[in-house]
């Protein structure tokens, strides 16, 4: 797949047949690393079939799309320590 296909891609789950598609791996690979928790992204199980977030697959290529109004792109949050003795500095 392209990278215009994969952005394209706008459900909110990815199949891991269409997951293996998006990283150019064999359908069965796929699946067996999701067997083994090997495959690196969090599995959604829904009956038999099986998903991972899309987003996370975008995020996991490097593939963040900018200006989706979820802050992906920009800068990283400042962490709750930092973010605390910032305040206290400050005072």
């Amino acid at each position: 797949m392209t990278i215009a296909e994969i952005l394209g891609h706008q459900a909110p789950l990815t199949d891991l047949p269409t997951l293996g598609r998006m990283t150019g791996q064999a359908e069965s690979t796929i699946y067996q690393l999701a067997a083994q928790n090997r495959l690196g992204l969090e599995v959604i199980r829904l009956g038999r079939k099986r998903y991972v977030r899309t987003v996370d697959v975008w995020k996991f290529l490097g593939l963040t799309p900018e200006g989706n109004g979820d802050g992906a792109g920009g800068p990283a949050p400042t962490p709750l320590a930092e973010q605390s003795a910032t305040t206290r500095s400050s005072k």
